[in-house]
């Protein structure tokens, strides 16, 4: 079973959430954006994120409603502007062609990573999608891969993962997954981080690296 996470590994959408939480915070006030903030925001789901952002900053709105306003900000985007990364689909198309089984497991917003994944006409093509919110864990936490693989009854050390994240690459490790890395600008200067953290290094998924290609076909290029 090969795990895809969305943001920044299948999808080009790291950015769009930087914008969002400028523009967000800005209407509170709040500019620039504590580098801090954005770091805990990008490593916890959206309800997590959504409690913290009103503690941190002592908004009248509820975590639901701050969520919401996300959920406004963002849906445009991702049901109509943003892209694949490039060699995504060719990726999950040679995955489908293979008979590779494919899941999403991704902190988004399931609504937002629905709307995404129809749009490109690639929903249909995965086995599942698992949403953090659903199991209650954090992907920082490698309890969360071992729930992943169970629910597909499959063993973690039978499980890939493509994941841009270098804490998330790390937990899914530790889990017992093959990690492979994905660049993504979001992480520039934290490369060997990543590549620390992982079994694979991709700098492009046009280009998989042979062990990669091993792992997911059975054999290298």
């Amino acid at each position: 079973m090969v795990f895809f996470d969305l943001d920044g590994t299948l999808l080009d959408s790291n950015g769009v959430w930087l914008d969002i939480d400028v523009a967000f915070l800005g209407r509170h006030g709040i500019a620039p954006v504590p580098e801090d903030y954005t770091w805990y925001v990008t490593h916890h789901s959206a309800p997590d994120a959504a409690r913290y952002t009103r503690e941190r900053f002592g908004l009248p709105e509820t975590a639901e409603e701050i969520q919401a306003a996300w959920l406004d900000m963002a849906r445009e985007a991702y049901s109509r502007r943003l892209a694949l990364k490039p060699g995504a689909r060719a990726l999950l198309e040679r995955c489908r062609k293979e008979g590779t089984p494919m899941a999403v497991l991704t902190s988004c917003i399931p609504e937002l990573c629905r709307a995404a994944l129809g749009r490109h006409g690639v929903l249909d093509w995965f086995q599942g999608l698992v949403f953090t919110q659903n199991a209650g864990l954090e992907k920082g936490d490698p309890a969360l891969y071992r729930w992943a693989a169970e629910r597909f009854h499959t063993a973690p050390q039978a499980c890939i993962l493509l994941e841009d994240s270098p804490g998330y690459c790390a937990a899914a490790q530790a889990a017992g997954f093959f990690v492979a890395g994905v660049r993504d600008p979001l992480y520039a200067g934290r490369e060997r981080e990543v590549q620390a953290a992982c079994r694979s290094w991709v700098e492009d998924l046009r280009c998989l690296p042979p062990e990669l290609e091993e792992r997911l076909f059975g054999r290298s290029s």
